[in-house]
């Protein structure tokens, strides 16, 4: 699928912009979650996810990728980027969440290739890949889908309408085996690949799709 980066940016500081490109500092052997996402825009529901996989994985991180662009989204909805960076660190306030849109420099907008660059770069680092419930029912639709689950451990924490997801899902299927307990889920980022759980939270209804709709109509 070709891409072309929506890196559209209000600013002409270009320290700043350098500020949220760069990847954030963490010492060897930390438990970095990377949550991905275009946080078009980032909402409670969002937060939410963050806010569970810290507490339950034990990270000593959780980076929220924003990213340039979503291959499998309307291109001509999304914010320009530093604008959506910007909304993400209002939000993020806590001192182990950290934002970085440093897809920009990866040059690539595909999950699968995110995770093998930065692990690459940072193999002292234990990466799990963070998302939302509501995403795992189309994340057999990814680039090099599989490649993601064999390469990094995954926590896919609960979504409205999503709780029977781990049950119907393509992935969860095929990698069924591979699921721990959630009462384990802090012991995720020291296991070897595939291996991935489900973490049950607090419901929140909020949708980027909605928030857009209302400040369209509005």
């Amino acid at each position: 699928m070709n891409h072309t980066f929506d890196t559209r940016l209000r600013t002409t500081d270009t320290s700043k912009q350098a500020d949220w490109v760069r990847l954030p500092y963490a010492a060897p052997g930390n438990r970095i979650g990377l949550f991905g996402g275009s946080f078009n825009p980032p909402h409670s529901g969002h937060l939410l996810v963050a806010e569970t996989a810290l507490r339950r994985l034990d990270l000593d991180q959780i980076w929220w990728l924003v990213t340039p662009g979503n291959p499998l989204k309307e291109h001509s909805e999304l914010a320009p980027l530093a604008e959506r960076v910007a909304a993400v660190q209002a939000m993020a306030k806590h001192p182990k969440m950290k934002v970085t849109a440093h897809e920009v420099q990866l040059g690539t907008p595909y999950t699968a290739r995110t995770i093998a660059a930065l692990q690459a770069r940072n193999p002292e680092l234990r990466f799990v890949w963070v998302m939302g419930a509501d995403n795992l029912s189309g994340f057999h639709r990814w680039q090099a889908w599989r490649s993601i689950v064999e390469r990094v451990p995954l926590a896919i924490v609960n979504r409205p309408g999503a709780t029977l997801a781990p049950l119907s899902a393509p992935m969860s299927q095929t990698y069924a085996t591979s699921r721990i307990p959630q009462e384990k889920a802090r012991n995720l980022s020291s296991l070897k690949a595939p291996a991935w759980t489900f973490l049950t939270a607090p419901l929140d209804a909020s949708s980027s799709t909605h928030i857009r709709r209302g400040q369209h109509s509005g």
